[in-house]
């Protein structure tokens, strides 16, 4: 099939396509920019600056892909966004690069949704697999694991931290880490149990089931939270629970939950 770059498509010298791209009517192509195999560009899309998408990725309609930082202290230093295979980057949606206070890099993995009007500033660092739903916004400096959901109209605060499998409700608004497989809700978001069915979808019942115990013990019996977490980081043998233990003591921005009496 080869390249298809639609006539009204302005790609510059230099940039590096690879089988089968497909570029769009009005879309804008960087002359740094470096497109994976297969992947597609919508009409009015633009990637911008130094881009690197990976293969099999489709951006939609006006989605805009590499636009320098929104951020007063970027003066116009080399920095990179880099992304890669078979995400979905839907309408609308905005990724910055990376700025130099902050290593110059936004790095996205594999298998990610971004619905429309999706917002991802620099030097966010994103994992495998997660949907970001409409609206939802993400400031500075963050960084999700793998396996996550957050809700539409949804904004993260800056350096916030979110953990594998969690999932952020929509209309929340969190300023603080969540823990791997931990669901959070309310503005601002707290702690409202697991994500049972991302957990249900991705480990078999007998992982499951330690993380229900520890998740207990951690936010129900109203014990100083990081020593319960060093207890059960050395005595549990989940490897799930050990994950749990680690991200808690090692949060900068503390756990959003209620604290109960004990």
């Amino acid at each position: 099939m080869g390249v298809s770059i639609h006539p009204q498509a302005i790609v510059e010298a230099g940039a590096q396509l690879g089988e089968d791209v497909e570029i769009g009517p009005f879309a804008y192509v960087s002359s740094q920019a470096k497109i994976g195999d297969r992947t597609t560009v919508g009409q009015g899309a633009r990637i911008d600056g130094d881009t690197t998408i990976g293969s099999d990725c489709r951006i939609f309609s006006h989605a805009v892909v590499g636009s320098i930082p929104q951020d007063l202290k970027f003066h116009g230093e080399p920095v990179q966004l880099i992304i890669g295979d078979r995400n979905t980057i839907r309408e609308f949606t905005l990724i910055n690069p990376g700025t130099e206070g902050g290593g110059s890099v936004t790095r996205i993995g594999d298998e990610n949704l971004f619905m429309g009007y999706v917002h991802v500033a620099h030097d966010c660092i994103i994992g495998n697999r997660c949907i970001f739903a409409n609206a939802a916004t993400l400031a500075g400096h963050v960084e999700v694991g793998d396996g996550v959901v957050v809700g539409g109209m949804t904004p993260i605060h800056q350096f916030v931290k979110i953990g594998d499998l969690a999932m952020i409700a929509g209309a929340s608004a969190l300023s603080q880490d969540v823990p791997p497989y931990c669901l959070a809700e309310g503005n601002r978001a707290v702690l409202r149990g697991l994500n049972l069915t991302g957990l249900r979808r991705a480990l078999p019942r007998e992982a499951i089931d330690p993380i229900k115990r520890a998740y207990k013990e951690l936010f129900e019996r109203g014990k100083p939270l990081k020593e319960t977490a060093q207890t059960l980081l050395e005595s549990s043998e989940s490897d799930e629970v050990k994950k749990m233990c680690r991200f808690i003591l090692e949060t900068k921005r503390g756990i959003p939950f209620e604290r109960k009496q004990p």
